[in-house]
């Protein structure tokens, strides 16, 4: 166990639960300004349609109607979103072929509406309530066209072509390789070829988008509040779009219910409503209902994998080649992001030599598919972890073993990939035991042999268990970078602020914990403010398992900068050599003479500017620093997940028994809050294996419009967890940190399914689709004349 000497390490409760316990807290739904006006969407009933027209007369005559306006009175005013990863990433030009050509969306649709959902109008009246019912009467002039509806028809000669200035519906195109695959199967012993299906699900927050924005005449200026995880993202399209000095923009986050990638671009209507703000010259409020939520907020996964792997009679793996499709809906707004990341993670915790992928983003008629926590790694670990397990059973090798015999070793970190990944810098996996995390997590479930024991007796007794396992390294801290403004205050506190956005994970604690250390002041010294373009002037935003590396980091080297002039001045003032000085409670103090200090809030007063100040000669007045941390590359986090299940064979239901998760996320700042995050990915990731699921019909019309359609796991649906951190230190930042956001939810899925078909051994059933249903497990005991014993059930 790591000895803990300060803040960091300690299980601190978060600053920000008293505010939100105590009802104090303050979402975008809650801000009311005077003379606010409300806007309501106009969105699409059918999932392809030319608009013709679009007739406002009736809506014009509703009570408290204010404005209304379609994509065309726009169009030349308010311009596209630029999105982004839309080119291709710098350092792939040489080991990637490549193709991307992502359309962008128009803020409000002009010509065509491509699924649905997609709004064409916005209606503006004096209450929220008032702007649906006007809403309900705009009356478009849609001629309706044939939809796309899944991958399969898209890519077919003659389908229809949603984009015309792409000219066709695939929209990117990127493969790589290292060694040879085609020879290296060729010459394989065994190969197995299956494809591999993780479906359409989305982010679910509790609190839906939302979005105030107030214009203020005298100075030209907008403040806008977005339930958002990028707030400098926002600012940065809002002056660019609407032609406004970045300066002139401010943007916030408030308390966010919740965001997990979903709310990690930027949307039309971050544009739109301050446009409107400026337009109009009064407040405007839009608040996103759970239907909207669920038809127009991005999408997540729906990939297909074909993959082939290679092996030896030994279960070695020699090769794998894989063919994926993303269906990528009607935009891609982040662009190539997920299939960069699943090229770049495929390959796993495994040292393989002979490696293909190419990833093909196809548009369909659909909501379109941005990240959603993991980003392209949930589906690449699903397709790898489950080829594995099927090509160890191919030779009667148990597939736990066959992971152990293929993994990289601790001993050969840092390792090199032989892939780049997508920042152009050549994968190094930096730190840590994969083989260590598989095996406690495994002895964690009571040992495989036990298992394999206990699973035999329940078989004999008409009992259907099933142990799984899903491993996967992340990337994480990724660039390009992340801003942190520190500056002293002239009551002595230590006031930091982030680019970072919270939106629940606790950065308020954890950034307060770094610079209370890095300070070594008591923690309530320390003021923390995230999410406030004001307060930090480049950011990059909360976004793929980074905030920790990249904000924490440059936390550390923004206060090193200010605390060398605090010493600098003390020194002056103490007549002492900053060599003999030391920072402790408070304050500046000489080595080994307790009483001999000055306090921060003196140190402060002396660095002011004017005759009086007690600065040394040549040194500028104030106390405050800003630092962007440029990280090199990311740093590798990594997981086993493990799983015992049982199944009924009268209903096909999947009980999960125990779930226990082995991670890796380097030094953590806060165990209580690193905990909760991995525990809260691992109950969205079971969500993702057995319940949630977004579905349309032949038609192109979705099927889950509220949660009573879109299930989700609740506590009754959650089994026993255990969580363990190895804690191995990343040597890449200056807090031995990693990223761990995003990880809980990449391996349930994989490690549900797999357990799932371990328990079918008998009847030779293979899952490789995600969500595992009821009625698909229930039909194979059926085929098979199984039922439950008398007696039990």
């Amino acid at each position: 166990m790591r000895e803990i000497t300060g803040y960091v390490g300690k299980p601190l409760l978060r600053r920000e639960d008293r505010r939100l316990l105590h009802g104090e807290g303050q979402f975008v739904g809650d801000i009311v300004l005077p003379k606010m006006v409300h806007c309501a969407f106009v969105r699409s009933q059918v999932p392809h349609a030319r608009i013709k027209g679009v007739d406002f007369a009736a809506a014009r005559r509703a009570p408290g109607f204010v404005t209304a306006l379609s994509g065309r009175d726009i169009r030349n005013v308010v311009t596209p979103i630029a999105g982004m990863q839309v080119s291709i990433p710098k350092g792939w030009r040489d080991r990637f072929h490549y193709h991307i050509d992502v359309p962008a969306q128009q803020i409000l649709a002009d010509d065509k509406v491509n699924y649905v959902g997609e709004a064409y109008a916005v209606v503006v009246a004096e209450d929220r309530y008032k702007a649906e019912d006007a809403a309900e009467l705009v009356e478009p002039d849609f001629e309706v066209l044939e939809p796309v509806v899944d991958v399969d028809r898209a890519l077919k000669p003659g389908s229809p072509v949603l984009h015309a200035e792409v000219g066709s519906n695939v929209i990117s195109v990127m493969s790589t390789k290292k060694g040879d695959g085609a020879a290296a199967l060729a010459r394989a012993k065994h190969r197995i070829k299956r494809r591999y299906y993780h479906h359409r699900y989305a982010a679910m927050p509790m609190e839906c988008r939302a979005v105030v924005a107030d214009y203020d005449i005298r100075t030209d200026s907008l403040t806008v509040w977005s339930s958002t995880q990028v707030v400098h993202w926002i600012r940065k399209e809002i002056g660019s779009i609407l032609g406004m000095p970045e300066e002139r923009v401010r943007v916030i986050a408030p308390d966010v219910g919740g965001g997990f990638g979903g709310k990690g671009h930027v949307y039309p209507e971050d544009v739109l409503v301050p446009y409107l703000a400026r337009t109009l010259r009064r407040p405007i409020k839009y608040v996103e209902d759970r239907f909207e939520h669920l038809v127009n907020s991005a999408h997540a996964r729906d990939n297909f994998h074909d993959l082939e792997i290679g092996f030896d009679d030994d279960g070695k793996i020699v090769c794998i080649v894989d063919d994926f499709v993303i269906d990528s809906g009607a935009y891609s707004p982040v662009g190539a992001t997920c299939a960069a990341n699943s090229i770049a993670h495929l390959l796993g915790p495994y040292d393989i030599q002979n490696y293909e992928a190419k990833g093909t983003l196809v548009a369909t008629n659909k909501t379109s598919n941005a990240p959603y926590r993991g980003a392209g790694r949930p589906e690449a670990a699903f397709a790898m972890e489950r080829a594995i397990d099927i090509a160890a059973n191919s030779i009667g090798l148990d597939p736990i073993l066959m992971r152990l015999r293929n993994m990289v070793p601790p001993e050969r970190l840092p390792f090199s990939v032989g892939l780049p990944y997508r920042d152009g810098v050549p994968i190094t996996y930096d730190s840590g035991d994969y083989p260590q995390a598989l095996r406690r997590a495994v002895e964690e479930l009571g040992g495989l042999e036990n298992f394999r024991r206990r699973q035999a007796e329940g078989l004999a007794a008409g009992r259907y268990l099933g142990i799984g396992v899903g491993c996967y390294v992340e990337g994480t801290g990724v660039g390009p970078f992340e801003g942190a403004s520190v500056r002293l205050d002239p009551s002595g506190k230590i006031m930091v602020a982030v680019g970072a956005n919270n939106h629940g994970q606790g950065h308020e604690t954890v950034f307060a914990q770094v610079a209370a250390d890095v300070w070594n002041v008591p923690i309530d010294q320390v003021v923390v403010t995230t999410a406030d373009t004001a307060a930090v002037p480049m950011g990059y935003g909360t976004i793929a398992s980074r905030s920790t590396v990249t904000a924490g980091s440059a936390v550390v080297h923004a206060s090193a900068k200010v605390k060398d002039k605090v010493l600098a001045i003390a020194a002056n003032m103490l007549e002492t050599p900053t060599a003999d000085l030391e920072f402790r409670d408070g304050a500046v103090g000489v080595k080994g003479v307790p009483d001999l200090k000055v306090t921060l809030k003196e140190i402060w007063w002396a660095s002011r500017p004017g005759w009086d100040h007690k600065r040394p000669p040549d040194m500028e007045a104030g106390l405050e620093a800003n630092h962007y941390y440029e990280p090199p590359t990311v740093t590798w986090s990594y997981a086993t997940n493990a799983a015992i299940v049982e199944l009924d064979p009268d209903t096909g239901r999947v009980t999960v028994e125990k779930f226990v998760a082995v991670h890796d996320a380097g030094i953590l700042v806060n165990p209580l809050l690193a905990d909760g995050q991995v525990r809260g990915g691992l109950v969205q990731g079971i969500g993702a294996a057995l319940y949630e699921e977004i579905a349309y019909d032949e038609n192109g019309q979705i099927l889950m419009g509220t949660l009573a359609d879109y299930l989700l796991p609740t506590a009754d649906d959650t089994p026993p967890i255990t969580v363990i951190h190895q804690e191995i230190p990343s040597p890449s930042n200056p807090l031995g940190v990693k990223g761990l956001g995003e990880g809980g939810a990449i391996a349930p899925p994989c490690a549900i399914t797999n357990a799932v078909s371990d328990a079918l051994r008998p009847f030779k059933a293979e899952f490789n689709a995600t969500p595992v249903r009821w009625e698909q497990v229930r039909k194979v005991f059926a085929e098979a004349g199984v039922s439950t014993p008398r007696g039990r059930g």
